[in-house]
């Protein structure tokens, strides 16, 4: 007779699997364009600090440069655009698709008031960078003060 070392941890993934089915079924998405909310999808931002300034890269794969704008208004730094769907491929030929078209916002609140023309940004390999200047130090003035 064969000794069989039971393993609690072996069907954990089979499980798992099936667990999630259970609740896919159970609870359906809904994939129809007017079910998204306003914007079909966030690209990934990254903000840092630089030695002059503040710099914002966001990630826009398949992303055209005109289909993308930048506004500041009340120091409000908002990133708009739009990315198309891929018309030479139809519907029905699809096996899988994750990668979400349509339109896209992102805001951010400025720490401190920015000239939107000293505001920099520039596109590559799918990248938006935007480099926000900091703010000049406002210089002490010296006043005379005479006495009557």
């Amino acid at each position: 007779m064969t000794v069989i070392r039971w393993d609690p941890f072996r069907n954990m993934s089979a499980l798992q699997d099936r667990i999630n089915r259970l609740f896919e079924d159970a609870f359906p998405q809904k994939t129809d364009q007017e079910d998204l909310s306003v914007c079909a999808w966030r690209p990934l931002v990254d903000i840092f600090e630089t030695d002059d300034g503040v710099a914002i890269q966001v990630d826009l794969p398949g992303v055209k440069k005109d289909d993308v704008t930048v506004e500041v208004k009340n120091n409000l730094l908002t990133i708009q655009g739009l990315r198309q769907v891929e018309p030479t491929v139809s519907e029905e030929k699809y096996y899988r698709r994750e990668r979400t078209c349509g339109t896209f916002l992102r805001s951010f609140n400025l720490r401190y008031p920015v000239a939107p023309e000293n505001i920099k940004a520039s596109f590559k390999s799918g990248v938006l960078t935007i480099h926000i200047p900091k703010p000049e130090e406002e210089k002490s003035k010296k006043i005379n003060v005479s006495i009557d």
